[in-house]
């Protein structure tokens, strides 16, 4: 299973809101009869903070979003906050939604403390059910539970746009030639041989600058620097243990070679578009390229190996696969995939049935093909994290 940043963020949330939602609705029916006398408030919510061991902060609002008690904290209730405004911050403005009876923020940085947190906002009913105030409880985001599990790089392509004023003087400039271009077939056959025979799993080969960094297997938490001093000697490869190829290597052996003179082949292709630098990482199998537009690319060393030049410079003068791809509303879209997933587990099955049928949900009727797919697999991603702890579907 890959957990990308974005599905961990987001499964992650789902669990926060099923534990938090499910506590703070039980402890907002208790608060209607206390709206009234705001020391008895007081009382009661400083029962509750014991109650709440993340918590940092509670506190309870009018239907207008005033705050009518103090704000609790482990040191006791802070009168002063008591008529505080918080109708404008950005977690309430989910709660005037009709229908929206829990609300958890999306994370921010505290305005006293400077502390990544959160705040979790529940409606308070009368006997009738109809708004009569907010329970508001803020808590700090490191100290809340996580499920442990760490994101993994999509394997997907991936374009970086650099700094728009080297692509706008793209065509102003020419390769000049480092050191490390005069004695390339050296310098490469040295990385060769510290990746497959002395433990180096990582290199970073910026032929500009003429000096490589290196991460070695015995000690993967501290990067060598090389300079053409030390590359363009072969006694570097005594400087390091003897080390079969890494049992974790997903790269073949014999294609690392293959890499290294793609690297050169994508270094002196052009004289006004090439390769500043090139990455490898033999464990992920992932592949970093840097051009002189300063556009960078990650992809995966097959996908690598699988184009050649006519890809990266074919047709006129820019290379294809520099040109800017189509441009997606992340903003717009990551919304709607949060409004989706508050549906619950049920819908959004459903939904991605419907998609993996070709079908079209009337909830997407007004997104283009890429959207859904985007849309279609984000929630995919998350529902399978989210399923097997959770939903249970």
């Amino acid at each position: 299973m890959t957990y990308t940043l974005k599905h961990t963020i987001n499964a992650q949330r789902a669990r926060l809101k099923d534990m938090l939602g499910n506590t703070l609705s039980q402890d907002a029916k208790e608060l209607p009869p206390l709206l009234g006398d705001p020391d008895g408030l007081d009382k009661h919510l400083a029962e509750l903070f014991t109650k709440l061991e993340l918590c940092k902060y509670i506190y309870v609002l009018d239907a207008q979003g005033i705050q009518v008690s103090s704000t609790v904290n482990r040191f006791g209730p802070d009168e002063e906050a008591r008529g505080r405004n918080r109708s404008d911050r950005p977690y309430m403005f989910e709660m005037y939604k009709e229908n929206c009876y829990f609300s958890l923020s999306e994370a921010y940085i505290s305005r006293n403390k400077k502390r990544p947190s959160l705040t979790a906002i529940q409606t308070i009913c009368d006997g009738h059910g109809q708004r009569i105030g907010f329970l508001g409880v803020d808590y700090d985001l490191r100290e809340l539970p996580h499920s442990e599990v760490i994101y993994e790089e999509p394997s997907q392509w991936r374009q970086i746009k650099g700094d728009p004023a080297i692509r706008g003087g793209l065509f102003l400039q020419e390769r000049v030639e480092s050191l490390m271009d005069r004695h390339i077939d050296d310098v490469l056959s040295v990385h060769e041989a510290l990746m497959l025979d002395q433990g180096v799993h990582h290199v970073q080969i910026h032929f500009s600058s003429s000096r490589s960094t290196i991460w070695h297997v015995d000690d993967p938490y501290v990067y060598r620097i090389l300079t053409m001093d030390e590359l363009i000697n072969p006694n570097i490869c005594l400087a390091y243990p003897r080390r079969t190829y890494f049992e974790r290597a997903i790269v073949p052996p014999a294609e690392v070679g293959r890499i290294l003179r793609q690297f050169r082949a994508l270094r002196f292709a052009d004289e006004t578009i090439y390769l500043r630098y090139g990455s490898l990482n033999i464990v992920n199998g992932k592949i970093g390229l840097n051009f002189s537009c300063d556009g960078t690319h990650y992809l995966n060393y097959d996908e690598f190996l699988a184009k050649g030049l006519e890809f990266w410079f074919g047709g006129q003068h820019f290379p294809q696969a520099l040109a800017p791809a189509e441009a997606l509303d992340y903003a717009k879209l990551d919304n709607k995939i949060e409004e989706l997933a508050a549906r619950g587990c049920v819908q959004v099955n459903k939904l991605l049935y419907m998609l993996e049928k070709e079908e079209i949900p009337e909830c997407l009727q007004d997104y283009t093909q890429g959207e859904r797919d985007y849309v279609y697999h984000e929630l995919k991603s998350v529902m399978d994290v989210y399923e097997g702890g959770v939903c249970g579907i």
